[in-house]
């Protein structure tokens, strides 16, 4: 081993199991559910509604007398071909509809003859939806990147948890308010250590890269000390470095010097150090900056963990009583902890009203039991919140849920993150 760290003991199970994937936003889902749509067996069919158009417009207008002309009407063609195709394939359309106008209006001399204007308007409406389609190209291209960019911070930022990470069964659903940056200032992770395994989850005050920037100075000093620290060392450790960061903020000239985290620190001591533990029941120590107290969720019932709030990082300075005390509960095994951010307390509905959050959980456990499993949980949780809003989230929104893992649900290994 490097540096002279122990490695700890920890258990895997089985293949990760992911949650499904919360609705993507708004414009992305759009645009991949278009491009989903014009795909038959992988191949693209994208040309086939202008295709089916222009036969349509040429059909009509071979069976239209008078001088009510319809070939005209192939200005379209090329025009939904820009919001469906390619390019090049536009551009095919634009030349297509082009000759197809032509040779209709100079196969039946007889019949009234469209004027040069008419000619006009559907070449420069070709030219136009070429342009325009390149636009639209463009801008997908350069959403999708802004999106991997987006994905590749989220991932940088909320590392990915191995399975039983810790002797921990976890599960998280992160959903971000701002549908363009697709990042915000939720953070969670879950660190084992020399003194048992640690969990925080939190929400810095505001949006934005910005909100990123200080959720990843909390996690490096979250990952690096709840290693080798005790619990209530590393919520000093945390305090310490949201005042840091907005030092450094304030003597960059930047307005957000202010900013401060509301966090949940929570820590499983190991088996064999844990002397109030028995085979049925264990503790947990807690320390709230700010936060919701979490829920423990088990099968008979809902409770809210009974630990007085401090105040969120970064406003250390102004109590005595800073960092909030370590507080340790009794957490029965079968319980699950649910810690969620202000995305899900303070969701409305149409009316105003807040997601109840408490009673729609018990109301789900008492209805299936396990309902209490952190996966299923979290996913309960998730989709109450966004049924509840109708789908618009005012902020972020984070729903996590951890417990010890269950005996015999697990094999024994050694991992060190």
């Amino acid at each position: 081993m490097r540096h002279g760290l122990r490695p700890m003991g920890g258990r895997r199970r089985g293949p990760l199991v992911r949650l499904p994937r919360p609705a993507r936003p708004a414009r992305e889902y759009d645009v991949l559910r278009r491009h989903q749509m014009l795909r038959v067996r992988g191949r693209s069919v994208a040309w086939l509604p202008p295709l089916v158009l222009l036969v349509a417009i040429v059909a009509i207008d071979f069976n239209t007398a008078g001088e009510f002309r319809m070939i005209s009407w192939v200005v379209l063609v090329p025009g939904i071909a820009a919001a469906i195709c390619g390019v090049w394939g536009t551009a095919v359309f634009a030349v297509l509809a082009l000759v197809t106008y032509f040779v209709a209006d100079t196969s039946y001399p007889s019949r009234y003859t469209s004027s040069l204007p008419d000619f006009i308007l559907v070449a420069l409406g070709g030219i136009l939806a070429v342009l325009a389609c390149a636009v639209r190209v463009r801008g997908v291209r350069h959403m999708l990147h802004m999106r991997d960019v987006a994905d590749t911070t989220r991932r940088t930022v909320l590392r990915p948890l191995p399975p039983d990470w810790g002797g921990l069964d976890h599960a998280a659903v992160y959903l971000a308010s701002d549908v363009e940056a697709r990042v915000g200032g939720d953070f969670y992770d879950v660190q084992q250590g020399l003194h048992g395994t640690r969990v925080l989850v939190g929400d810095v005050q505001g949006k934005g890269l910005d909100a990123v920037e200080a959720a990843a100075a909390l996690l490096g000093t979250f990952r690096e000390a709840a290693y080798h620290e005790e619990l209530g060392t590393v919520a000093e450790r945390l305090e310490l470095r949201m005042l840091r960061h907005s030092r450094h903020l304030a003597a960059l000239g930047r307005d957000d010097g202010d900013r401060f985290a509301t966090a949940v620190l929570i820590g499983f001591p190991d088996a064999d150090a844990d002397a109030d533990a028995d085979a049925e029941h264990g503790v947990v120590d807690v320390v709230v900056f700010g936060h919701e107290p979490p829920l423990a969720v088990g099968p008979d019932g809902v409770r809210q963990l009974p630990v007085d709030s401090g105040l969120p990082l970064g406003l250390g300075e102004l109590s005595d009583d800073a960092p909030p005390p370590v507080r340790r509960i009794p957490l029965a095994l079968t319980e699950t902890l649910l810690i969620t951010t202000d995305g899900v307390t303070e969701a409305r509905d149409a009316e105003g009203r807040f997601y109840p959050l408490a009673a729609e959980v018990a109301a789900a456990v008492v209805a299936d039991p396990l309902t209490a499993e952190p996966r299923r949980l979290v996913a309960h949780v998730r989709d109450g919140t966004l049924r509840h809003s109708g789908g618009h989230l005012a902020d972020d929104t984070t729903v996590f849920a951890v417990r010890r893992s269950l005996p015999g649900t697990g094999r024994k290994g050694r991992s060190q993150s």
